[in-house]
């Protein structure tokens, strides 16, 4: 059994990060490809939707969801971000119990994240960490899917709750910029990463010129 994990919501300042893994046989990994599961990047919506639903039936999985509180709470004690992903990523593989995880590494030395992985699971297992390995490998890509989807529905779910366009999410997109600057101590309030940057920037008295935007 060969498990795939990836995050969705590492930079945003709006909303989670999701981490997610799939684990599945060769024979069912085969069927994943077949049903065209690729990098979520490269789908649309509506075919990650259909997606999302297949790797649920087909294949074992856990996602897990780390709201902003959870990361503000984790950087504020001195816990990157790198270190909490490794963290949550160790909670999957005891969960799941996969011969091979294959894991999307954030880590510019995959090598390292491994490592970080490994100190936190409660036995020895097989890891192999790359970069885009949401595109080199079928099963990392379900996972990826499966973290895509549960996010997006989470930042709709967002959206209808506190009214008017949030955007994705991300300091990069002008309509989060603009929903932030005149919203950002509204009901928003609560999903925001107040470790990031951006939100610091938000907090000064002088109004940040939007090229300030960025994460932590």
């Amino acid at each position: 059994m060969i498990c795939g994990i990836d995050e969705a919501g590492r930079g945003p300042i709006i909303g989670p990060m999701v981490i997610a893994g799939s684990v599945a046989n060769e024979d069912v990994i085969e069927k994943l490809r077949d049903l065209g599961v690729k990098d979520s990047k490269l789908l649309s919506k509506k075919k990650r939707e259909e997606l999302f639903e297949k790797i649920k039936e087909l294949t074992n999985y856990e996602i897990i969801t780390l709201t902003a509180n959870k990361i503000d709470e984790y950087n504020f004690s001195g816990t990157n971000l790198n270190q909490m992903e490794a963290k949550y990523i160790a909670k999957i593989i005891e969960k799941l119990n996969p011969e091979l995880s294959i894991i999307d590494s954030p880590e510019p030395n995959p090598k390292k994240f491994e490592k970080m992985i490994q100190d936190k699971l409660n036995k020895k297992y097989n890891l192999l960490a790359e970069h885009k390995a949401d595109s080199n490998h079928i099963i990392a890509a379900a996972g990826s899917i499966l973290a895509k989807v549960t996010r997006d529905n989470i930042i709709n779910e967002i959206k209808t709750e506190v009214g008017g366009n949030i955007g994705s999410g991300y300091p990069s997109d002008p309509n989060t910029k603009k929903f932030l600057q005149k919203n950002f101590r509204g009901p928003i309030n609560k999903y925001l990463r107040k470790c990031w940057k951006t939100y610091q920037n938000l907090e000064k008295p002088v109004q940040s010129n939007l090229s300030d935007f960025g994460n932590s």
